[in-house]
């Protein structure tokens, strides 16, 4: 892996940043293999860079001021691993629930596998889903 690589990911970071959905969209086509592997929790009808592009459609959709910040990067050969904290204010339906206007933080950690041509071919994703949905009201909060 070369930095160009670190670059291109970030640049789909970056972008989702921004809330410019359509640089998103854009960017997931130039740097995400067309037939490439997307694992998250987020049950999906389609698969390849399409099902990635859905990923931050809903994202967006729900949370506009979405921002990702990477913790920690580590590369080792044709894998990155992400440990991100993502943050955003609830102003559109997702998981169902209506916007509550409620700002959320939570963990997620992805690992990331490029191809031979430096795109990304197949993404793991761990998403504290449990804090999405305590944060938006859908489990109750359990105090120690």
């Amino acid at each position: 892996m070369n930095t160009d690589d670190l670059t291109a990911l970030d640049r789909v970071q970056s972008a989702a940043n921004s809330g410019d959905l359509d640089l998103v969209l854009r960017l997931i086509d130039e740097v995400c293999a067309p037939d490439m592997i997307v694992s998250t929790p987020l049950k999906l009808q389609v698969s390849g860079a399409e099902a990635q592009k859905i990923v931050f459609r809903k994202l967006l959709a729900a949370f506009p001021d979405l921002h990702i910040h990477t913790e920690d990067r580590l590369v080792d050969g044709d894998k990155v691993v992400y440990r991100n904290v993502v943050t955003g204010t609830h102003q559109g339906t997702y998981l169902g629930v209506e916007p509550t206007g409620k700002k959320i933080t939570y963990n997620e950690i992805f690992i990331v596998r490029l191809d031979g041509e430096g795109r990304i071919a197949q993404t793991w994703g761990v998403v504290d889903t449990a804090a999405q949905m305590r944060q938006l009201g859908l489990i109750p909060d359990i105090k120690h």
